[in-house]
């Protein structure tokens, strides 16, 4: 009996180590399918167009060329576009995190008049929507379009964030604590400031992650509502960089049509590479909190 449970013993064993190796080999493979598009587009922002397009491009380029990077740089609304994404961004995470923690933590209180009434209204929104053009008549009613607060205040609550941060408060924050403070004379707004924002940072990390990566890829809002070129993001300027490097213009030798050409090839890597590195150096750092926005939202609806 003894030799026999020995037996089974060294089956699952040898079972478990089985399952384990396919596990790591299936998150390897899955590991490569997500990250060599990623790196062949940055190799491609550094090597010969020719080479690209012809699919010899597979690591490392034979034969390096910076002229999109060059051209992108010397491209001089590029940093104006820098600074307003970076302000757009900053500005209206710092709103949005302000007016989706104050309205969740209002709609998790139970004792609420009309909780269910609100946020049934609130949820209204994630399937119907005004449309398009009382949208633009809405913002020019208001005198915000084509200024700042235009890339900032319409966007300034995601419901489906408002249902997040909605769904921390009812699982963290206990009726009880706000009770045992109550009596202890703490009013609703010193209640929200001293205890329950102290305890809030998790979610207050995962709201600054979705608000500030949606609004830094903010496109069509500034396509939109926005005409000075001086205000525009960096999305836009990247994308008329494109449209100037695919430009067809006859004028010029057939050598510096050539060179255009090639640039326009790579301008297209070059762009994706310069619009991305800022969030995917600070996704590595903040990717638990993601993951934890994930989980708090699955909790509870």
């Amino acid at each position: 009996m003894m030799q026999l449970q020995k037996k089974r013993k060294v089956q699952a064993s040898m079972s478990d180590k089985v399952f384990d190796l396919l596990n790591i080999a299936l998150m390897l493979v899955i590991m490569i399918i997500i990250l060599y598009p990623l790196y062949f587009v940055v190799m491609a922002s550094f090597t010969e167009p020719r080479i690209v397009n012809t699919g010899k491009l597979i690591l490392i380029p034979s034969e390096f060329y910076t002229g999109g990077y060059e051209s992108t740089f010397r491209y001089d609304p590029l940093w104006t576009g820098y600074l307003n994404s970076i302000l757009y961004t900053v500005v209206g995470t710092l709103i949005s995190i302000a007016v989706t923690v104050t309205s969740a933590y209002a709609l998790s209180r139970k004792d609420m008049f009309g909780q269910s009434t609100l946020m049934m209204l609130f949820s209204f929104t994630m399937f119907f929507s005004g449309g398009l053009i009382p949208n633009y008549m809405l913002m020019k009613s208001l005198n915000i379009y084509d200024t700042f607060w235009v890339m900032v205040l319409p966007s300034s609550i995601n419901v489906m964030n408002l249902v997040v941060c909605r769904t921390f408060f009812q699982t963290t924050i206990p009726r009880e604590l706000w009770e045992a403070a109550s009596i202890d004379g703490c009013d609703d707004f010193v209640f929200f400031f001293k205890i329950v924002l102290p305890v809030s940072s998790t979610i207050i990390a995962v709201l600054a992650l979705f608000y500030g990566s949606a609004k830094w890829n903010s496109y069509f809002d500034a396509l939109i509502y926005l005409i000075d070129s001086k205000k525009m993001p960096l999305q836009i300027v990247l994308r008329n960089l494109l449209l100037i490097g695919q430009s067809t213009d006859m004028v010029g030798d057939a050598e510096s049509m050539a060179e255009r050409q090639r640039q326009a090839e790579q301008l297209k890597y070059c762009i994706i590479v310069v619009s991305a590195a800022p969030l995917l150096c600070l996704y590595p750092f903040l990717q638990k909190y993601f993951a934890k926005g994930v989980m708090i939202g699955s909790l509870k609806g």
